[in-house]
């Protein structure tokens, strides 16, 4: 009893448990007693047939479209679940291995937060991802659930809180209560989605061809869900289509607007019908105590002001949005046998 007891402590001395948000766009990584350590982009910048890393996380996302001959910059998450297992694990163990500095005496425990609609080959891949990076504990935990935790949001109690996570590739609206999700919307239309329309919608109407990372930018600065007061104007730089040489044109906030209309919709839509699958006594919950808002995507502004429009409840969007997952999923494992039910089980 006293080796296991000493044994225990020096695991827990000597090893970093972590919480991974591996999001679509971006992943975060919560170390045990230290907070989030690491915010970086899921990209991994790989050198030839041989897989060798160049660079991952920011250094890798300033080589998105614009890598010689010979190095990819790749988006191994796709909609929230791995599309490139390999590369997926070589990013893990990098980003791993930034936080761990030399604390490698005793494997890691791991949790890692997964969507709410993972099917059970999406979950296996995940946990093999993981473990291949020297994980010894490998815990799942749903999305919308360490989001609510992340937001504040007292997921243990009988009454119901209705959260809506927009991240990358999935937006997640789900109703907790009793530890655990009553019911949920999972979509995989996300701030990806976003960027897509608008670099379509620019390519349509100004024959222009533009990047991702301009249509972020074009999302972040002058991007809205709902008309806010004045119409912001921006400059934007890219290819003509016809001509083929770089060009600049501006354009409006109105026009992202418009650009973003489907996508918006799509989500607005999708809270609906989460609030439509409530059972009575939790959506009366929610009417007193609102919808909470959290992950990059809830920033786009208007978007909290729209959703309130057409569904008559009051709209809160967290004070640390991106972060709310990984921040639910720390606060776990910070002590990971009392928090036992708010994990996920895996066949």
């Amino acid at each position: 009893m006293q080796i296991g007891l000493l044994l225990r402590r020096f695991t827990e001395r000597f090893s970093n448990d972590v919480a991974i948000d591996l999001g679509t766009s971006t992943t975060l990584i919560y170390v045990k007693g230290k907070g989030i350590q690491l915010y970086e982009p899921s990209i991994v910048a790989i050198e030839g047939n041989d897989h060798n890393v160049v660079a991952v996380g920011n250094e890798a996302k300033k080589m998105l479209g614009r890598t010689p001959e010979g190095i990819k910059a790749i988006r191994p998450m796709k909609d929230g679940v791995i599309a490139d297992f390999d590369t997926v694990e070589l990013m893990l163990k990098s980003f791993i291995t930034m936080v761990q500095k030399k604390r490698l005496f005793v494997r890691p425990r791991v949790i890692i937060c997964v969507p709410s609609g993972i099917t059970e080959v999406e979950k296996r891949a995940v946990r093999d991802s993981v473990e291949a990076t020297g994980a010894r504990e490998i815990h799942l935990i749903s999305e919308p659930i360490a989001a609510a935790i992340g937001v504040g949001l007292p997921v243990e109690a009988p009454t119901g809180n209705m959260i809506v996570d927009i991240g990358g590739g999935t937006t997640e609206i789900a109703v907790v209560a009793l530890s655990g999700v009553v019911t949920v919307n999972s979509i995989r239309v996300a701030g990806d989605e976003m960027d897509e329309a608008i670099i379509n919608y620019v390519k349509k109407n100004y024959n222009l061809i533009i990047g991702e990372q301009t249509a972020e930018m074009i999302k972040v600065k002058i991007g809205s869900a709902y008309a806010t007061g004045k119409d912001e104007v921006m400059e934007v730089k890219g290819r003509d289509l016809v001509s083929g040489i770089p060009k600049t044109i501006k354009i409006t906030g109105a026009k992202i607007r418009e650009a973003l209309e489907e996508p918006v919709t799509l989500i607005v839509e999708a809270v609906r019908l989460a609030l439509e699958k409530t059972p009575p006594e939790l959506a009366a919950d929610i009417v007193d105590r609102g919808i909470y808002m959290a992950g990059g995507g809830s920033l786009l502004k208007g978007l909290d002001l729209l959703i309130a429009e057409e569904t008559n409840l009051p709209v809160y969007v967290a004070q640390n949005a991106t972060d709310c997952v990984v921040l639910g999923a720390g606060k776990v494992l910070e002590n990971i046998n009392r928090n036992e039910k708010l994990l996920l089980k895996t066949k």
